[in-house]
């Protein structure tokens, strides 16, 4: 009777022992997972931007990894150098406006063009024959696999003239470097080493 006493206890403690060893294996299954969940929340939380919309409203962005949207960045940098730069009006002050933004991405390559295009007196003609000069982007390529990024711009310019319009190929290239991102340039880029490969005509038609 005695013996028969003594194996329950020792059963009741081996049942003791198993719940136990389950209870503990159990919360620390729990604890792991709410870890798990919790850690899972915060980089969705992280990944969450809240956008002030002149003072007004509150808006919801999601990030993302910049490198991501990096080349798109670089072509909108690209196109509108070359939309400040080769956007004629036959306005001394609207053209010196524009270079004045154009300067602004790019380096001391970039004034040189502008200052000996100044010399031959191109600018002088544009504003004494009222001449319209407009520019649209064929294609921008850009070699993102190293860096400095080399860049070539295929493009058109109609020249527009009382008498004609003329239609001209304009191949330029450049190097992007990295900058500071600012309210002049956004994008964060400056152009290096700017130069005109091929700007010749392609047609004229008389008006």
């Amino acid at each position: 009777m005695e013996f028969k006493i003594l194996r329950n206890i020792e059963n009741s403690f081996k049942q003791l022992r198993l719940y136990s060893f389950l209870f503990g294996g159990l919360c620390l299954a729990v604890t792991a997972f709410a870890v798990w969940k919790s850690y899972e929340f915060a980089e969705k939380q992280r990944q969450k931007i809240y956008v002030l919309d002149n003072g007004k409203s509150l808006m919801l962005a999601l990030s993302q990894d910049a490198k991501i949207n990096r080349p798109v960045e670089a072509r909108e940098h690209i196109r509108r150098f070359h939309e400040l730069f080769f956007t004629l009006a036959p306005d001394k002050s609207a053209i010196e406006n524009n270079m004045k933004r154009a300067f602004l991405l790019s380096d001391k390559s970039t004034f040189n063009y502008y200052k000996d295009l100044s010399e031959k007196g191109y600018y002088n003609q544009i504003i004494s024959g009222n001449v319209i000069q407009r520019l649209e982007i064929d294609s921008i390529r850009c070699n993102f696999d190293r860096y400095p990024y080399a860049v070539q711009t295929y493009a058109r310019q109609f020249i527009t003239r009382s008498s004609s319009i003329t239609e001209r190929s304009l191949v330029t290239s450049c190097i992007l470097i990295n900058s500071v991102r600012s309210d002049t340039n956004p994008q964060g880029f400056i152009i290096e080493k700017f130069t005109v490969l091929v700007n010749k005509d392609l047609q004229v038609v008389d008006r």
